[in-house]
């Protein structure tokens, strides 16, 4: 998913630092009704800097309403930040366990499917994660 949503914290040029927050923030385009769902500021603008409308922010591209659900302390520094990319990770990872197991491919394309509603995002996300469980199955 976050090699999707942002090729890892890469997107727009940004990177990670040592510290697991990019360079430069990460923000989605306003969730407007323009293309996209339309969703009315959730956060008071603290996550994603609008006031008017929700953005998608971090490695792993949380909605401020979905991050205020699953937020997780992944670095262990007492704070749930959908910036860090080790918080992320984590509440990623909790959000999906939240839509049950996905011990088949139906259930996990059920749990991506909840991450994104689209069958072509699922697509990409199970490419990549084929294409990195191929290069694990090669290391020596």
């Amino acid at each position: 998913i976050g090699s999707v949503e942002t090729g890892h914290g890469t997107h727009g040029g940004t990177g990670l630092n040592a510290a697991g927050y990019p360079s430069v923030p990460i923000r989605g385009v306003a969730l407007d009704g323009n293309g996209v769902a339309a969703i009315r500021d959730t956060d008071g603008g603290r996550w994603d800097g609008d006031t008017v409308w929700d953005r998608a922010v971090g490695p792993m591209q949380f909605i401020p309403s979905t991050w205020a659900r699953f937020a997780s302390d992944g670095n262990a520094d007492g704070v749930g930040d959908p910036n860090q990319v080790d918080d992320a990770a984590l509440g990623a990872a909790r959000y999906l366990c939240a839509t049950g197991t996905m011990d088949s491919a139906e259930t996990w394309r059920g749990a991506i499917l909840a991450y994104n509603n689209s069958s072509s995002y699922v697509d990409q996300v199970a490419s990549r994660a084929n294409a990195y469980a191929r290069a694990v199955e090669e290391i020596p």
